[in-house]
């Protein structure tokens, strides 16, 4: 199976369950960008339920007749505002949040770095966290991306509404033990970083074993 999708920070389960079933995967590069997506967004646990993880972004605007509209930008040219100390404070959310899990030491180098290096291009980071993802779930599948925009991909299996956070597609995957349980139960669809962290080197067989 081939595969479209957009590259995410850190995509959620759903996300990752379909780009651990592909064979092929294809990013999209070509589209607009739209607020209120996974594109910048992430959801982890905390004791009191999911932590949404935002990451700022510089937004362009041109006059128009004595106003300022904020312009359509692509995808791959929106710039993240890093006067704001996200990455600071993204990192020390995560730490707390999983310090506890069973497997947040065993990947806790891997994931360090993302945070510690300034990256200027939304699209950059997000194929970073995307790379250092499928090293830690050992996925080796083949990597392409779109040279145009299609509003339909018939030559894919396309899964590009998976990065709409508003108004979702509602996926409920099988529970995994999540170290913060007790304090609300079950949060299914996080960021693919809580099974990460929760089920460690079982998390790619749990991928595979569900379905959207």
């Amino acid at each position: 199976m081939h595969i479209l999708i957009h590259p995410v920070y850190f995509g959620s389960i759903a996300n990752f369950v379909a780009i651990a079933k592909a064979e092929k995967i294809t990013f999209e590069k070509e589209d607009n960008y739209q607020k209120q997506t996974y594109r910048n967004r992430t959801f982890i646990a905390t004791p009191e339920g999911p932590l949404l993880l935002n990451i700022p972004i510089k937004h362009t605007s041109k006059g128009k007749r004595g106003e300022r509209q904020r312009s359509h930008q692509k995808y791959k040219n929106v710039c993240i505002e890093n006067d704001f100390p996200w990455q600071r404070a993204h990192w020390k959310s995560i730490q707390i949040a999983y310090r506890t899990s069973p497997f947040f030491e065993f990947y806790e180098d891997d994931f360090a770095p993302l945070y510690q290096k300034p990256f200027r291009s939304l699209m950059e980071f997000n194929l970073e966290c995307f790379k250092v993802v499928s090293e830690a779930l050992g996925l080796e599948q083949e990597i392409y991306f779109t040279n145009e925009y299609h509003k339909k991909a018939d030559a894919f299996q396309d899964y590009r509404y998976l990065v709409k956070a508003k108004n979702e597609l509602t996926f409920v995957n099988s529970p995994y033990t999540q170290v913060l349980e007790k304090h609300h139960g079950f949060l299914p669809n996080l960021s693919i970083l809580d099974l990460l962290f929760n089920e460690g080197t079982n998390a790619l067989h749990y991928l595979e074993s569900q379905s959207l």
